[in-house]
């Protein structure tokens, strides 16, 4: 019996490595790009689209911005403007339109 078993391992062995190397191998090959790269463009329109709108003008409180993004590029950018009452860099914190 132990015999039997043995020759059963070994035949199945063998099999399996006659099947290992007898599976043909995938050709592979660098395909070519069919599309164009856009990454170039698509960055361009992101940073585009990231550039400010604003432009400071002389205004310098909260009730003359129109949105919280404006508030914090006059922050940032513009001279004498009063809408970071305690100096933590977040303007118009106490205004309910933002």
């Amino acid at each position: 019996m132990k015999k039997l078993l043995l020759i059963a391992l070994v035949a199945l062995g063998a099999w399996n490595y006659y099947q290992k190397q007898n599976t043909p191998q995938p050709y592979s090959q660098p395909v070519e790009s069919v599309l164009p790269d856009y990454a170039e463009q698509v960055q361009a329109a992101r940073n585009v689209s990231r550039q400010p709108n604003f432009q400071c003008d002389g205004r310098q409180h909260c009730s003359q911005m129109t949105s919280r993004d404006e508030a914090e590029f006059f922050l940032r950018n513009c001279p004498n403007t009063k809408m970071d009452g305690d100096r933590d860099g977040i303007p118009c914190e106490n205004d309910s339109r933002f």
